[in-house]
Parts: C-alpha cells; structure tokens; sequence
C-alpha cells in the first residue's frame, strides 16, 4: 500500500488525442492537490515565548465565519503557551465534533504499544476514538462525518517515533475520504539542520519507520507533511499553518514553549539525544537504556557488568564526542532487570552540537560486544525483526555481530544521507 522512490514522473505526456479520448470514456482522473502553506500576518509574541506554534497561529485567525465540521487528531501535548490545552481553546473557535488519538492516547498515559480503547475529554465531553493500529481506510470512516481534521502534535525529531505516521496516515484516510488535513506545526526539538543515520532499507517499511527518512531527520510534522504527501503518493487536501518565530538551528529551550511529556518515557527535551542513541538496542531487550528508572534513556548497563569504568574508559576512547559516560550502577524499578543491580554508565551530553547519538548507539553495542563476549546482545532472535524495523535495516544487526567498527559502517550510508539531504530542500518552510 505504501510505495516510495527518490523520484517520480508526476504527469504522462498525452501522445494521441483518440488515445486521450478513450482514456476520458473509461474513467476519472483526479488532478493532483496542491498543498497550502499558510503564512498569516504577524501575531505579537508574548514576551517571554520566541516562537509561536501552529496551534497559536490558528487561533489567532478569525474563524466567525467558518461553518465547517473538525476533528483534531491531538494528545496531551496540543497546548499553548499557557499550557491550556487546544481542546479548550479550539472549542470556542471552531465546530469540533471529534477527537482522535495516537500512541499512548488522548493523555498519554498509555504505555507504548498498549491497545487504546475510546476515551473522553472530560471537560469539553467530546468523544475521542484513537487511530493507532488502524489503517487508513479504517480512519476514513471515524473521519466520514467531518469536512477538516485538524493535526496537531508535538514530535521528537526522530524516525522511529510513531506520532508522524499517525499524521501520514490520517492523510491518506483524508485523501480517501475528500476530507481536508490542516497540520498546525511545532519545532524539531532536536534543531532542524542535524541529520543522522542511514535511511530505510527496502522491504523493511513499518510503523516505526514507515518511509525512507534519516533516524534524525531535522524536519518539523508540517514540513514532513508536505513531502509525505508529494513524495509518496498521498496526495490529500493538504494545509500546512507555519510556527512563527522558529529557525533551523534552534533547540527546544531556545523557543520559550513549554514542554509537555510527549510520551511517559520522555519527560523533557533533553531525554531525545540519548534516546536517539539507546532507544535502538533497547528492542534487543538485553542491555538497559535506563526505563524504569528516573532517567530513562540516558543508562546502557546490565547485572554482568560488574566494573563499570573499564566500560565508561572504552567508550569515552571510541565515542568521547560532545559527551561524557559516567560508571555508576542503577537499579530499575520495573521492566528489564527490575531490581537488579546493574553495572554501565550515564549518558551526559556536554555538546549537543558535536554529539552524534545514533552512532554512538552503534557504538555502545559494539564496545560491549568487545568487552562482554560471553553476552550476547543479539541472543533473543525473536527480536531481530523489531531491532532491524528500528534501524531500518537487517544489514546493521549482521555488521555488529561481525565486528565491524560503527564508525565505518556510518561512511557507508552517508551518500544517501545526502541524497536525502537534497530531496528535502524544497519542502523546508523555515531558514
């Protein structure tokens, strides 16, 4: 059902004019939809906010005449500088008659990959029915009584992290549909000029990485809604409401918009560069990237590790850039080695312009594979499948068990991290 290509002739030239004719006999062809870009008058900051979000923008339009019927696919993380919810604000603005959710719900405070029945906002009564593990045609019927449903979610920046497929299919269920997606944009967290990782392998799409996009891909939910939605066919009725305010280079903090947690283990924004980096091998449900503790994804530890400095000393000599590891031990209060003991180190960024965290992810598997033979990460092949839908590809899995260097495996991928890098240009909406 998904396709992708770098490229894609968007039109066939008409050779015969019978040709064309018959062709206009036999069916309909629907012209492609061009995308909107709304870029409204300046709306004044609030002093202590430099960046306006999507959401912001909306409201700040004049909607007395709009008599259209919304949905707002949204969770806990739809708010404005104030932290009021969108809910609330939109309601007012706006006929909206329902509510959809993603990954961990409404709330967000299902755990990742739990099942979400319909939920309620409590204060509006509105009925929210969730999209995650529905396909599109199966959202085009909760959207069928709708004419606009509105997206708005704040991402982490990262390939593997389910909210922007939640947008892509809430896309393709529009354009099944007729119905209209406004995405109200937010920022990268994680800066949108850093980009790193290899790109999906063929065959390997799924909801953890449903097209072939870098593991940081330095690109906001509206600017990968515009390439979705040209590059791979979608083709809905698209609008896109810019943030003002936001560049390419910022951080998180450097945009004065309060951060809500986007999912239980992501409590602030500076959890994403070492999530990026342990996130991958925490589905080889071997070594710890600290869930279930205070810190999650910052710890790469297990119970054999017993002297924790000969593993901070090796990997401070192999990936020492923009980052320092601490040996310490830790101990989980729930899930993987839950009250154990475990040996390994902190993750703590000192440069986040220097850090590049998806190698060194690499690399804190390959360095443990060196100093801890007798454990092996790669021992529970039932979970290969997910390791390599995480990392997009089964090769990176095969090159650690050979003991190939991360450092050169990283050389191999960056042709296409350029090509990438190319291919983007045209839907960036920001300098």
């Amino acid at each position: 059902m998904f396709r992708y290509t770098q490229s894609r002739s968007k039109f066939r030239y008409l050779l015969l004019l019978p040709m064309l004719l018959f062709v206009f006999s036999c069916a309909t062809t629907q012209a492609p939809v061009t995308p909107v870009v709304r870029d409204y008058e300046p709306i004044a900051h609030p002093q202590e906010v430099n960046v306006l979000s999507g959401l912001e923008v909306f409201l700040a339009q004049d909607h007395s005449d709009d008599a259209q019927k919304y949905g707002l696919l949204a969770n806990q993380t739809c708010v404005d500088h104030n932290l009021i919810h969108g809910i609330d604000l939109l309601k007012e603005q706006i006929d909206l008659q329902l509510l959809l959710s993603p990954e961990h719900g409404l709330f967000g405070a299902e755990n990742a990959g739990d099942a979400i029945g319909s939920e309620k906002d409590v204060d509006s009564g509105i009925i929210s029915k969730t999209t995650y593990r529905k396909n599109p045609k199966e959202i085009a019927e909760l959207i069928a009584d709708l004419d606009v449903v509105l997206f708005d979610i704040q991402d982490i920046g990262v390939r593997s992290y389910t909210y922007i497929y939640s947008m892509a299919y809430l896309m393709e269920a529009a354009a099944m549909a007729g119905k209209k997606v406004v995405v109200l944009d937010r920022p990268n967290p994680v800066n949108g000029v850093q980009m790193e990782g290899n790109l999906i392998d063929e065959g390997i799409s799924s909801f953890v990485g449903l097209y072939p996009i870098p593991y940081r891909h330095a690109m906001t939910i509206g600017e990968l809604a515009l390439l979705f939605n040209s590059e791979y066919d979608i083709n809905c009725d698209l609008e896109i409401v810019k943030m003002q305010g936001w560049s390419r280079g910022m951080w998180f903090e450097d945009t004065g918009l309060p951060w809500v947690p986007t999912s239980p283990h992501v409590p602030d924004a500076a959890t994403i560069l070492p999530m990026i980096a342990t996130g991958t091998y925490g589905e080889l449900q071997m070594l710890s990237e600290g869930v279930g503790t205070t810190v999650p994804f910052e710890f790469a530890g297990g119970p054999w590790i017993t002297n924790p400095h000969e593993y901070a000393r090796a990997l401070q000599a192999k990936a020492g850039t923009g980052v320092t590891y601490r040996p310490t031990f830790f101990k989980p209060y729930y899930g993987r080695h839950k009250g154990q003991t475990c040996g390994g180190v902190q993750i703590h960024v000192t440069d986040p312009v220097k850090f590049n965290p998806y190698v060194t992810g690499l690399l804190l598997m390959s360095v443990h594979q060196e100093l801890y033979p007798e454990i092996d990460l790669f021992e529970k092949e039932n979970r290969w499948s997910m390791f390599a839908k995480v990392t997009g590809s089964d090769a990176i899995r095969e090159a650690i068990q050979a003991g190939q260097d991360p450092l050169e495996m990283q050389k191999s991928w960056q042709d296409e991290l350029a090509q990438f890098e190319q291919l983007r240009q045209k839907y960036l909406l920001y300098n």
